[in-house]
């Protein structure tokens, strides 16, 4: 019989805010997909689909988060990060 092991629950399935989103993504991010709060806000108001609650799970949304966030233009993120201040 061959052994079987038990998947091992990963962080990254876990639910974290906004902000612990946000410091998990820059820090598995190269600097040019680094993002901010505003830039975060924006992604929930364009992509509210994917949210159910307040959950910001890293195994889910952070693969949308990055298709997003590449295709805004450098003018329009500033723009955002601008609005916001």
């Amino acid at each position: 019989m061959i052994p079987r092991f038990k998947k091992v629950k990963k962080n990254i399935e876990l639910h974290l805010n906004k902000e612990q989103f946000l410091e998990e993504h820059n820090r598995l991010s190269p600097k040019e997909l680094r993002a901010t709060i505003s830039l975060l806000s924006r992604f929930r108001l364009e992509k509210t689909l994917l949210f159910k609650n307040n959950n910001w799970s890293i195994d889910k949304l952070r693969r949308p988060f990055i298709l997003w966030l590449i295709s805004l233009t450098v003018e329009k993120k500033e723009n955002i990060n601008k609005k916001e201040i």
